[in-house]
């Protein structure tokens, strides 16, 4: 019996040459390296579940099957609509360099809204899609990552299942890991009524889409075309604060209108043919909004698929933009030495830069591993405020008084790097203001992190933050 786990462990040693092939950061490689070396059988066995790019790969091989945007524009991928390109002309010189910055970044155009709204916890998200549900005339796009089959997840799929009687089109799209409570016998009268479903990959180790740790982690919801939301939101009880375990729920959610849309239909109509095959092309899913742009915007699309890490390039483009304040609140916080060192030069220069963190989560290990970082932070300046209220699960960043983000990514390298993710940034004076009021009574409700008092905590919190720190890359 020895013999054969001794000769296991060192079998394992053969997935090495294909970790250094991968040519992941070196951070990333020398813990998949210690995992698998120290950690017998149970480190190889990770990194087979979690540390390939097979989704990666598979991906960017169907992306050149089909384009959601070259399916119905002639216009090369970094065109921007003449409305959008007159109210960015407008723009002061600066704010302008940024959103092409922005564009290069995420490989997208410049877009805009007519109306932008900002929805806080589901007392306001909730009722705002079930009546845009319950309004829509062609076509409804729903994608979460969790979908819960409690009374709020019924609640919502009776809504698609009417809409889809009624001839819309509806269409659902869910993560196999976020949404693995979900049954699929739950959805029998929905699909009975007309309405499409699909798995954007499956927990099923027989099929061809089984990727446990490359999650779709995006929030997104379209309505006709013409309507969006966007942002941390999914679908559960635990959303409402009904769940006790959880307790309150803090969370926001963006509701978009204009050429945006559009752009967001076309995430979603890649995210569908890649878990479907289905190609979603037309008028009718792209149409031309004639009302007047108000607010430029950018999508940030994150995701193994992305060769450049755009969620992290445009978080840190942000705080090097800043010159007065930069906000940031995250529900998970393990960040990269790039996106530490931004935050550190942002704060060195004067900006005010702080930090909101759920100190409450479901995975409290990580908590840990954040702190690890919070001793250069306070050092630096940065001001560090931890939630305790409940779960804090928004993800929201604001740049002194115009530029706003509101999306799915954390600041973690799952969020960075594994996740497919979606956020969306704006230029707005009154929505950033909103933001704004939104994170100042959110940080009432937060204990500052002091740095006199933090350099006292206990020698073991020391030694636990310490020896999980190696690990950011894994988590």
């Amino acid at each position: 019996m020895k013999t054969i786990l001794l000769l296991t462990y060192f079998a394992g040693w053969a997935l090495i040459p294909h970790l250094l092939m991968l040519k992941k950061r070196p951070a990333a490689t020398l813990a998949w390296l210690w995992a698998i070396i120290f950690i017998p059988l149970l480190g190889a066995l990770a990194y087979l579940a979690f540390g390939t790019h097979r989704l990666k790969r598979r991906r960017l091989k169907r992306r050149n099957l089909f384009s959601a945007r070259s399916s119905h524009q002639r216009t090369p991928a970094s065109a921007t609509d003449d409305a959008t390109n007159t109210l960015v002309g407008d723009l002061p010189r600066r704010d302008r360099q940024f959103l092409q910055l922005l564009s290069r970044i995420n490989q997208l155009p410049v877009s805009s809204t007519t109306e932008l709204r900002i929805l806080c916890n589901s007392d306001e998200f909730y009722p705002a899609l079930a009546s845009r549900i319950r309004d829509a005339r062609h076509h409804i796009h729903i994608e979460f990552y969790v979908w819960q089959p409690d009374d709020t997840g019924r609640r919502f799929l009776q809504l698609l299942t009417d809409a889809a009687r009624r001839g819309v089109v509806v269409r659902l799209l869910l993560d196999g890991v976020g949404s693995h409570r979900l049954s699929e016998s739950l959805l029998a009268e929905y699909r009975t009524a007309g309405g499409h479903f699909s798995w954007f990959q499956s927990l099923d180790p027989l099929r061809n889409r089984f990727f446990l740790n490359l999650r779709n982690h995006r929030k997104l919801q379209i309505i006709d075309g013409t309507v969006a939301f966007v942002g941390g939101m999914n679908i559960g009880r635990e959303y409402e604060g009904l769940d006790a375990a959880s307790g309150h729920w803090r969370d926001v959610q963006v509701e978009a209108t204009g050429s945006v849309a559009c752009e967001l239909q076309e995430v979603f109509a890649d995210d569908w043919f890649f878990a479907t095959d289905e190609k979603i092309a037309g008028a009718d899913y792209f149409p031309t909004s004639g009302a007047r742009a108000r607010h430029p915007a950018h999508i940030v699309l994150g995701g193994p698929d992305r060769q450049n890490e755009p969620i992290s390039k445009s978080i840190v483009s942000l705080l090097n933009e800043a010159s007065d304040r930069v906000w940031i609140a995250t529900g998970y916080f393990v960040p990269d030495d790039i996106l530490l060192a931004a935050l550190e030069l942002a704060a060195s220069r004067g900006v005010d830069v702080r930090l909101l963190i759920s100190e409450k989560n479901d995975h409290p290990f990580l908590v840990t591993v954040g702190r690890s970082y919070y001793d250069e932070l306070l050092a630096a300046g940065v001001r560090i405020f931890e939630y305790s209220a409940g779960i804090y699960h928004s993800k929201i960043a604001l740049a002194d008084a115009r530029w706003g983000m509101v999306g799915s990514a954390n600041l973690d390298y799952r969020s960075m790097r594994l996740n497919f993710e979606l956020n969306l940034i704006f230029h707005s004076a009154a929505q950033n203001e909103v933001l704004a009021r939104v994170l100042a009574h959110d940080l009432g409700l937060c204990r500052e992190i002091e740095p006199a008092v933090f350099a006292r905590r206990p020698f073991r919190q020391k030694l636990s933050e310490a020896a999980l720190r190696p690990l950011s890359p894994l988590l």
